[in-house]
């Protein structure tokens, strides 16, 4: 399959506003991939890379070869392999390899295959071939239900892989993803209530659980193997010992935990956010354990012996992990339908330290990877997890280092991330300097003082309202925004929508 087709491709569906059509073109040119190119051009056609980060950057994508004439010659797995070589130049005299492949790259290309591999570098491919676009044109490229093929990518947690089995093997393709202990899946992410009376309107009654201001871990027990990963299904075993330590013994042959584990001062406060994160982010164990370990606390139960618990109802799913763990590592909750008791557990939480808590629904089952309307959360202050479109560079004390934040939430619609105003606000010197390396390295070009960059580094942002502005394109700004932390646990996929600002408005009218 020729580059140019996929390129074509993501054209017409960035012209089309109509998701049957986005679906059908979708599916038109997956039918056309040859089994090794499926999981590449689905990759492709939904903005990512297979390999990740390859380590281009903006500056690496200036001055490039001008456009080929046609005919087109880039075939997809040339372009893979050479992406593939892209991330393994590493060392002394990289930069200069890192540029020959680049020029080699782009010097056979056309111009419409090079505004795709432009974009597709630049993280800036925003065609609305969102996952659930991309999911149903795999379905209709395989001829198989689209259902299936949601459940297939929700417990495999990647696409590209579950579109290969499909488009090759079909049914018995899809079959072979199911949970499996020592195979992470993609955590199940909740929806934003209005406080508790809200929340129980939604979800009658309901198991109440506090809200920790921790890392998601999902932990998995086979045998006498135990591994912990992060809510992006990073393998963290080595880092965390003392999560693995409880968990080996416990008296099970086989279990699959959700939950979160956190840094806790000796009186079992919650320690900032940022004192969890640093000690999540540690590749170095030993010393770093023992200075700030780490607590686990489970909410949920997937997996216990031979029973697959993710279609269960959550009422059965706690049973069996009240059943199987230790009160202590068990996250405290409640099962109530009555206001008072919710509301005299939330504000018990709050005195504790905690953020809030979750109201989840005891009829929902697991929506792996979905945010799913069964479980809510309910938190003091606003808050909201942004992704970072650009930043400014600072004044003052703060000259050479990029400060104020451009902050976008996500649109489902179109596929991008929509403006909803910047904060300066909440930084510390440690954060500014950090936030300065990190957006370097994601910049994509500059314009004047603003350094543009990849829409991928997720920013949790308390603010003290919202109100309707016409200064940016979703109708909405946030007030007194200011910067929580940084939540490099989450993806952009995993942002906010601008629906979710918009209802936060529609509440306070």
């Amino acid at each position: 399959m020729l580059l140019g087709e996929l390129a074509e491709t993501s054209r017409a569906v960035a012209a089309s506003s109509a998701r049957l059509t986005k679906v059908a073109r979708l599916a038109d040119a997956l039918a056309q991939a040859r089994d090794a190119e499926i999981s590449i051009a689905v990759a492709y056609l939904s903005g990512e890379l297979p390999q990740g980060t390859i380590g281009v950057g903006w500056a690496a994508l200036r001055d490039l070869p001008t456009p080929v004439g046609a005919p087109a010659t880039l075939e997809v797995l040339d372009v893979d392999r050479a992406f593939s070589r892209l991330q393994a130049i590493t060392g002394k005299g990289s930069q200069a390899a890192r540029r020959e492949e680049l020029v080699s790259l782009f010097g056979a290309a056309t111009d419409v295959e090079r505004q795709f591999l432009l974009s597709l570098l630049g993280g800036e491919l925003r065609q609305g071939a969102l996952e659930g676009v991309m999911a149903d044109a795999v379905a209709r490229a395989a001829g198989l239900p689209a259902a299936d093929v949601r459940r297939a990518a929700m417990l495999a947690g990647d696409l590209p892989t579950v579109a290969q089995a499909a488009l090759t093997r079909g049914r018995d393709g899809l079959a072979e993803f199911r949970l499996t202990p020592l195979r992470p899946v993609k955590p199940m992410l909740a929806q934003t209530a209005d406080g508790v009376a809200e929340a129980l309107e939604r979800a009658g009654r309901a198991a109440i659980e506090w809200k920790l201001d921790g890392a998601r871990i999902q932990v998995h027990r086979l045998g006498a193997d135990v591994r912990i990963f992060t809510r992006n299904l990073a393998d963290i075993t080595d880092r965390v010992p003392e999560i693995v330590e409880p968990i080996a013994t416990l008296p099970v042959d086989a279990l699959v935990l959700d939950g979160e584990a956190i840094a806790l001062h000796p009186d079992g406060r919650p320690r900032p956010f940022q004192v969890t994160m640093s000690r999540f982010g540690t590749k170095t164990t030993g010393d770093a354990s023992r200075a700030t370990p780490l607590s686990p606390f489970f909410f949920d139960c997937l997996h216990a012996g031979d029973d697959d618990l993710i279609d269960r109802p959550a009422r059965e799913r706690l049973a069996v992990l009240d059943d199987r763990l230790p009160p202590e590592i068990v996250v405290p909750r409640i099962e109530t339908s009555d206001e008072g008791a919710a509301q005299a557990f939330l504000d018990d939480a709050l005195a504790r330290g905690h953020e809030g808590v979750m109201v989840k629904s005891l009829d929902a089952p697991y929506e792996a990877g979905r945010r799913g309307a069964g479980w809510l959360k309910v938190k003091q202050a606003h808050t909201l997890d942004l992704v970072v479109l650009a930043a400014e560079w600072g004044h003052g004390r703060r000259r050479g280092k990029l400060s104020n934040l451009h902050l976008g939430a996500r649109d489902p619609a179109s596929g991008g991330f929509v403006m909803l105003g910047k904060t300066f606000k909440g930084m510390t010197d440690e954060m500014l300097a950090w936030q300065t390396e990190r957006l370097l390295d994601l910049e994509t070009r500059r314009d004047g003082h603003v350094v543009h960059v990849r829409p991928e580094l997720v920013v949790e942002i308390a603010f003290d309202g919202v109100q309707a502005s016409t200064r940016y394109p979703g109708g909405v700004a946030l007030r007194f925004a200011r910067v929580k932390g940084y939540r490099e646990d989450k993806s952009a996929t995993e942002a906010d929508t601008l629906a979710a600002v918009r209802a936060v408005l529609a509440r306070a009218e």
